[in-house]
């Protein structure tokens, strides 16, 4: 396929109709104190203040900012002069953080369901009402059936407080995040068990020669010094590697596309490595000082020749061998990228795993433009709740003897199976602050069960998702402009500057609206009704950072007269990483997992059907920011991506409307349209996470697009991390009508 094809803009510009949907009518959209300042000349900033401290909450890569601030009003965001981090630059979603702050259908006051769960029908209450019911409701199950009885489905920085709340000192052991188990967790524990360490992001892109990239798609997913960083290395000229089934954004700027059969990877990576290993062009001299187990992964290798891969993963044997030349021809400085968003497949351990040992052969961990370890500023304090005395509950993973591996916390497949069973314990209280399952865990129906069979359900968020439909008490969180509850540290480096460091607490850029409230005031307020008040460890926000700024000998006071960020003098990364490569691993043969990295196929889509792939938006962060008027204005649908010689054999057209139909029979409620595109494999078809929501009081965003999630249903689960493959799903697509 040509490397130089045009690509056409996917999405066009929607006209929003600003229809307006009360939450139950208990609140109207326009109450005063929604909007209050008078609309200005534009680039007229008289009487306008600046505001310090912020950190984006619009993802989780937390880009530091400045508000501008007139009446009272947050009327801009940019990014804050003083980062050595994101700089001045915000990605459009930064930016877009006004509007969300400001959205009219944003949650505002306590609200109790007095309809059913999924149909809800809302009456305002009071705080006092819905806490006093909320600890009524968790102590009377913790009484009755213990910790383990509750479980908690949290998501970001504000949850956290909660979180540990929860699983210390109340004792749940039913603890599971999105980050983990729909996202990173499977490479995240697969890393640690090659290298002893999680490696984030934390790749010198900058300074590499080569970039590897395998299903990551910078440039959609903006985290914006993470793409400083990657579009640095490019202009220094660094060679851009990418295996994606799909011509990404990433893709796009490659010196060398691998267009691979999805659900192969590991095939790649092992051919790789063999290659590698019997022409003698890997590190050797790092191989034999930080290696372990060497011998037995060659051994167990030998049969991946680059024919067998080329043949599994449907690419030519040539370009496998180009790849595997380019990488050992640069090495140590090439940047052999962890990926973000890993849970694809249920066997994504072990591609995770082929990874971290790829990065070793090649010696690329500590030096110039490979894996680095992070020298980021320490000595912060903690503000942990007090574990309780009790003996620490056990988890469903050591009831199970499964997953021996997995990320901290419990595997969502373990906790909703057991939920919806009630073996071996029930779990009757669920609390769910931040994350959206419904969106977020594969298989919506069993969630639904799981959700009914609860005693009760709290949710904690920002805004009307589809997760808090099924809420009994739905409180109003406030958002990431309107606390500080976090502190973001690290560190930036180049060739061209000195290391520093930066250490930047999140602080309240303006006032919160409404009945709104952080979920530390939340937590404490829950605790002091529950009978834990003794325990808590801070009475604010302010004073939870304080707490933890003091360790360094800093405080708020003093971060916000140097500017919101605090800057000090670091150390280069590039070091003996002193770290051992294990690429045979014998505590999980002792498991009864393969010991070195293994290619397990999957499963290929039936006739007639492609598999179903998903992805991000430059424009959209999960489903937080589907509402967003702004960004909904330039991607209010997520186009389904079909190659252009099926859609020429399905008789389909650019723009068609269609809808989606799985391998179970499911059918996806909306309709979305036809991207006809070169820049997909047949064999698959691929959406923008986010969108399709059912929520009706998320009134642009309802029912827009196609919702991926319903529809996969087909569950495969991680053997090693517990971790849910998201893209074993596979579709046919119907016009729609």
């Amino acid at each position: 396929m040509a490397k130089n094809l045009t690509r056409r803009h996917f999405l066009r510009a929607v006209s929003m109709a600003a229809a307006s949907v009360p939450l139950a009518k208990v609140a109207a959209k326009a109450e005063p104190g929604v909007v209050k300042a008078p609309l200005v000349a534009p680039g007229s900033f008289k009487e306008t203040q600046t505001a310090v401290g912020g950190l984006c909450g619009m993802c989780f890569w937390q880009c530091q900012l400045i508000g501008k601030i007139r009446d009272g009003r947050l009327i801009k965001l940019e990014g804050n002069p003083k980062s050595v981090d994101n700089g001045v630059a915000l990605c459009a979603r930064g930016n877009a953080g006004v509007a969300m702050l400001y959205d009219p259908d944003r949650l505002k006051y306590p609200l109790k369901n007095v309809g059913r769960r999924g149909a809800p029908q809302w009456r305002r209450i009071s705080w006092e009402e819905a806490l006093d019911t909320c600890a009524d409701r968790l102590k009377t199950i913790v009484d009755r059936d213990g910790a383990r009885g509750l479980s908690f489905f949290g998501h970001g920085a504000h949850a956290k407080y909660l979180m540990d709340f929860l699983e210390r000192t109340v004792g749940t052991p039913n603890v599971s995040e999105a980050s983990f188990y729909q996202c990173r967790g499977a490479r995240d524990t697969a890393y640690l068990a090659t290298l002893g360490l999680a490696p984030g992001e934390n790749v010198d892109m900058a300074n590499a020669k080569v970039i590897f990239l395998l299903g990551t798609h910078i440039g959609e997913n903006i985290h914006v010094s993470h793409v400083k960083n990657y579009l640095k290395g490019l202009e220094n000229g660094a060679r851009l590697i990418v295996v994606d089934p799909r011509y990404s954004a990433s893709a796009a700027k490659s010196h060398i596309w691998v267009q691979i059969r999805p659900g192969t990877d590991t095939a790649l990576l092992l051919a790789i490595m063999n290659y590698l290993i019997q022409k003698k062009k890997y590190n050797v001299d790092f191989v034999e000082k930080h290696g372990q187990g060497f011998e037995k992964m060659a051994e167990g290798i030998t049969h991946w020749s680059l024919e067998k891969a080329a043949q599994e993963c449907d690419v030519p044997a040539t370009q496998i061998r180009e790849v595997a030349d380019l990488l050992a021809a640069n090495m140590p400085h090439v940047a052999i990228h962890p990926g973000r968003h890993t849970s694809w497949y249920g066997t994504d351990f072990q591609r995770g795993r082929a990874l971290a040992c790829l990065t070793g052969l090649l010696g690329a961990i500590g030096t110039k433009g490979g894996l680095v370890l992070p020298v980021n500023p320490k000595g912060l304090n903690t503000a942990h709740w007090p574990r309780r005395d009790a003996e620490k509950a056990v988890t469903l993973q050591e009831l199970a003897d499964a997953h021996h591996f997995s990320p901290p916390g419990t595997p969502t497949e373990l906790l909703r199976k057991t939920a919806i069973s009630g073996k071996p314990y029930p779990i009757k209280g669920c609390v769910i602050c931040g994350q959206n399952i419904m969106q977020g865990m594969p298989n919506q129906q069993e969630t639904i069960k799981m959700l009914e069979q609860m005693e009760f359900v709290l949710c904690i968020d920002i805004m009307p998702t589809d997760s808090t439909m099924y809420a009994d008490i739905l409180l109003p969180d406030c958002s990431y402009l309107e606390k500080g509850d976090v502190i973001k540290i690290g560190q930036q480096w180049n060739l061209s500057e000195e290391p520093r460091q930066y250490i930047a607490p999140r602080m309240p850029l303006v006032a919160p609206g409404f009945e709104r409230r952080d979920s530390v005031w939340i937590t404490n307020e829950l605790a002091k009704r529950m009978g834990y008040g003794d325990k808590i460890p801070v009475q604010s926000q302010e004073e939870m950072l304080n707490t933890m700024l003091a360790g360094v000998n800093l405080s708020l006071d003093r971060i916000r007269a140097e500017g919101g960020i605090h800057i000090q003098p670091g150390d280069a990364p590039y070091e003996d990483p002193g770290v051992k490569v294990v690429f045979s691993n014998e505590d999980m043969a002792n498991n009864n997992y393969p010991p070195i990295p293994t290619y397990i196929p999957v499963e290929q889509p039936p006739e007639g059907y492609m598999r179903l792939l998903y992805g991000r938006t430059p424009l959209h962060t999960f489903n937080r920011t589907a509402n967003n008027p702004w960004l909904a204005h330039e991607a209010g649908i997520n186009p389904v991506w079909v190659n252009d010689r099926l859609a020429a054999r399905l008789g389909l057209k650019e723009g068609d409307p269609v809808k989606l139909v799985n391998q179970d029979g499911v059918i996806s409620r909306t309709t979305t349209t036809v991207k006809v595109t070169p820049g997909i494999r047949e064999d698959s078809v691929y959406l923008y996470h986010g969108y399709g929501t059912r929520n009706p009081e998320m009134t642009l965003a309802a029912n827009r697009g196609i919702d991926d999630t319903s529809l996969i249903t087909k569950i495969a689960v991680d053997p090693e991390s517990g971790a849910h493959g998201m893209r074993n799903n596979f579709v046919k697509i119907v016009k729609a009508g």
